[in-house]
């Protein structure tokens, strides 16, 4: 990432790291782009994603280290849910019901996090209040991505993908804005029906399905590419499109 200027910042108590073209004009769009469970805010996904969406794609990119993760200390209840987990995971008892709580509990923590980020950054003259802003969040990403994008209007466009609808489907049915969305085929953990049930639940007029085949952790790397091309539809005046 030689080209790219990496900022570490703080909002609050939450770290965090906007990624940004070695020059851009002011207004430039910006990506919000949420962790998986289990990963932090400069996890090779998320520099991986970075880069291709800074190099490619001329946006600022900033990621935040979701509570319980990355930084920031564990609560007891981030230490009873994640125990409980591998417990289930070692006893061969699906994961699902047990994933889709905790990542309930941390998406009613991270998205006012969320919103104090982003009234930050819009504070940045390189980036400003009329900026477009995307969402960029798979698994974890999305469980926390939904219920924000849901809240904030300021998020016109966003990538989602491979998480259950239990708990996300009421906030996908306010979701207007264009969605791009991923599923494994032959997910272990996410059974076909559920993952087709949150995306049919978006009510966007204009929402894309990538199912590809494969298991839950098999999504391809292509999947990075297309989302790049989704933000520069969506967020990017013709004039400012780098190639793909």
């Amino acid at each position: 990432m030689n080209d790219i200027r990496e900022r570490d910042f703080t909002v609050g108590e939450v770290p965090g790291v906007l990624w940004s073209p070695a020059s851009a004009p002011e207004g430039t769009p910006l990506i919000l782009m949420g962790h998986g469970g289990g990963n932090h805010k400069k996890s090779p996904a998320m520099t991986g994603r970075a880069e291709l969406l800074v190099n490619r794609g001329g946006f600022h990119v900033a990621v935040i280290d979701a509570p319980g993760h990355g930084d920031r200390p564990r609560t007891a209840h981030d230490e009873q849910e994640i125990a409980e987990l591998y417990r289930a995971r070692a006893a061969g008892e699906p994961e699902g019901p047990i994933v889709v709580r905790y990542n309930a509990h941390l998406a009613a923590r991270a998205v006012p996090e969320w919103h104090a980020t982003l009234d930050t950054l819009q504070k940045l003259p390189e980036i400003g209040p009329e900026a477009p802003v995307g969402y960029y969040g798979l698994n974890m990403g999305t469980a926390i991505g939904i219920p924000l994008v849901a809240a904030d209007s300021r998020i016109k466009a966003a990538v989602f993908g491979q998480h259950w609808p239990d708990a996300l489907t009421e906030h996908a049915r306010r979701i207007t804005v264009p969605i791009e969305f991923a599923m494994q085929w032959h997910d272990e953990h996410i059974p076909r029906a559920s993952a087709l049930a949150l995306f049919d639940a978006f009510a966007s007029k204009e929402k894309t399905l990538h199912a590809n085949a494969g298991r839950h952790k098999e999504l391809p790397r292509f999947e990075a590419d297309s989302a790049v091309r989704f933000f520069s539809r969506h967020l990017s005046s013709p004039s400012s499109r780098q190639p793909s």
